[in-house]
């Protein structure tokens, strides 16, 4: 608390009068104004997503002036507690952004924390940027959302864990998807998979809601879906599975670990939430918002769920995904998002094309699979799909993942899928070089493979 008589100093161009002729004064503070301080002041008037990305400089002002009252940088201030934020290097503050206390209290994630007023106005501002681009971007319906420093797989534990809680329930039913994270999360909270198997419907691997509905009983915390996985895998049918949640009064938690770049699969969220029941939805920070691996944003329709999963947050949190997410979403503004979702489109539609002349020039074909992200392409015999996904990454191309023809290989959601193939993502942020210098490494490698 600060003694009596202690009051805030209030900059004003006052302060400079008598230094410089005022029509220079005037003028240069106009600029001030233009660049660093409106942004500011907008932002915590609206605290929505500005239209315009800011610059650098004005993201650090704002960081650096939150982070600067916390009570570590208080020169007169006795530090005896056992966790005051000393910091051996200056280095070690700046990857944090300077906010050393972190985010939130013991115990509760959202709550203000009285060593870090300036954290603490980071982490609610960031969380309702993090709404309203969910809602500027498909899924206007939800209530409320919140920046997590934990990554997906995390953060879906600690989701299950608010559904376990609420329905005493010991099984997740969950539409196969070969993927460790969710099923670790699962694990994590002490909880046990129910996988429903997938169907093969041509090329793509699809999950049916009826057999969702066959495997709820007593026994069920939550149904996990998913919108965003490799090819053959398509995107579970969330909008029937709301309807069955609702009608089961069981938690449904969908999984859009990429999926905001998406406005097909935001629209089917949304759709869900108005027809059904969806309880949390989960997007990863990285995947979607072009930042550092680490953080998640937890969306709900409901607040009082969000309310106990900020509650079952152990301990305080560290500020270092959050703050990656405010300065990446600051940088890119509204509009600059709007146009890199729209390249993602097109350059899907490039590397399909690309793709599609290549598979053709090699005996191969592309998966009929419905995807708005990946694209699949077939590897007959005796070329080896991992293989080729290995070649391609010490040819330093990164990403493509190749799948061999196996009896239950992990990796493709089903059991003896009838072909090897390799899947290839346009995701958010991908550049026109990458793809073109893709589809010509995978050329030449295919050229050394021969059918014979």
């Amino acid at each position: 608390m600060a003694r009596k008589g202690d009051q805030p100093v209030k900059l004003s161009k006052e302060l400079f009068l008598g230094l410089i002729p005022q029509h220079i004064l005037d003028r240069g503070l106009i600029v001030l104004d233009e660049t660093l301080i409106k942004p500011i002041k907008r932002l915590f008037e609206q605290r929505k997503l500005p239209k315009e990305g800011w610059s650098d400089d004005t993201i650090r002002l704002l960081l650096k002036v939150l982070s600067a009252i916390d009570t570590d940088k208080d020169p007169k201030a006795a530090r005896i507690g056992e966790r005051e934020a000393r910091i051996t290097s200056p280095l070690v503050s700046e990857l944090a952004a300077g906010f050393n206390h972190g985010v939130g209290r013991s115990g509760v994630l959202i709550d203000a924390q009285p060593k870090a007023a300036g954290a603490s106005l980071m982490y609610q501002i960031a969380n309702r940027l993090a709404e309203d681009v969910l809602k500027k971007f498909g899924i206007e319906n939800i209530k409320g959302a919140y920046v997590i420093p934990l990554a997906t797989g995390m953060s879906i534990a600690l989701v299950l864990k608010v559904a376990r809680d609420l329905t005493g329930g010991r099984d997740v039913v969950y539409p196969r998807i070969d993927h460790k994270s969710p099923l670790n999360a699962i694990s994590l909270v002490d909880l046990k998979p129910k996988i429903i198997p997938c169907k093969l419907d041509g090329d793509a691997l699809v999950s049916d809601p009826s057999n969702v509905e066959s495997a709820i009983n007593g026994q069920t915390a939550a149904i996990l879906t998913t919108t965003t996985f490799f090819p053959p895998r398509q995107t579970d049918d969330v909008i029937a599975i709301s309807k069955i949640a609702k009608e089961k009064e069981i938690p449904h938690i969908i999984n859009n670990a990429y999926g905001v770049q998406s406005p097909k699969i935001m629209n089917m969220i949304r759709s869900a939430i108005f027809k059904g029941r969806v309880d949390a939805i989960i997007q990863s920070t990285d995947k979607n918002f072009l930042c550092p691996v680490g953080g998640s944003v937890i969306a709900g329709t409901d607040e009082e769920f969000l309310r106990r999963v900020a509650h079952s947050y152990a301990g305080r949190a560290t500020a270092a995904p959050v703050v990656q997410f405010l300065a990446a979403i600051l940088s890119l503004g509204e509009n600059r998002y709007r146009e890199l979702i729209q390249q993602q489109q097109e350059y899907y539609n490039l590397l399909k094309d690309q793709l599609g002349e290549i598979a053709e020039k090699h005996g191969e074909r592309l998966l009929k699979v419905d995807s708005s992200i990946a694209i699949a392409m077939t590897i007959t015999k005796p070329r080896i799909a991992h293989e080729i996904g290995a070649k391609l990454y010490t040819s330093r191309v990164t990403g493509p993942r190749g799948l061999p023809k196996q009896d239950s290989t992990f990796g493709t959601c089903y059991d003896e899928y009838p072909t090897q193939y390799l899947t290839i993502n346009a995701a958010i942020g991908v550049e026109e070089t990458d793809i073109r210098t893709t589809v010509k490494r995978l050329d030449e490698l295919l050229k050394k493979t021969p059918l014979s």
